[in-house]
């Protein structure tokens, strides 16, 4: 098992991706991991679709006007796909499985870029989400979080270091006290 310290300083958003289908071995990996997530109150409103279809990962990367064009390219994507009417911090808990899929990604070296989609759209006012209901079969009460666009690296990114971090964001007992 990878040390968790060691996932955090090197996973980064990769955005290009081989043309390589990812393991399915490493598939089930990454769904677990979705499945490991905590939820508020254990109500767990999130699904998660596993996209493959080149067809369809196309059409997700024009369901908004900006920031989707890379899940074209990617061999893979999950989108997170919440019940909005289970439970008021549905965002919470997606962002929480959408984090744990993208560390899982990493540890098994494959790149994942978050894809945001809840609060998208595009110019002509639908949603993200609506853009993609019929081909996703999403339900009226359901919206999506976010896609994770997933594949083996078709790009190096150099891991973060301590002077990328700004602590100055840390404070102790009190706001602005170091």
């Amino acid at each position: 098992m990878a040390d968790i310290n060691e996932v955090f300083i090197k996973r980064r958003s990769i955005r290009k991706f081989k043309d390589t289908l990812v393991d399915q071995d490493k598939i089930d990996k990454l769904t677990r991991a979705a499945l490991l997530a905590p939820s508020g109150k254990s109500t767990y409103p999130c699904e998660f679709i596993v996209i493959d279809d080149k067809l369809l990962l196309d059409k997700i990367s024009k369901a908004k006007t900006h920031g989707a064009r890379l899940v074209a390219g990617a061999p893979l994507a999950i989108a997170v796909a919440v019940d909005t009417s289970i439970y008021d911090v549905w965002v919470e808990d997606a962002s929480v499985a959408s984090t744990y899929i993208m560390l899982e990604a990493e540890s098994l070296g494959l790149g994942c870029c978050w894809v945001q989609m809840h609060l998208r759209g595009t110019d002509d006012g639908k949603s993200a989400a609506d853009n993609l209901r019929a081909d996703l079969n999403l339900p009226e009460h359901f919206d999506l979080l976010s896609v994770l666009a997933i594949g083996y690296k078709n790009e190096e990114k150099d891991p973060r270091t301590d002077s990328d971090l700004k602590f100055e964001k840390i404070h102790n007992n009190r706001f602005k006290q170091r």
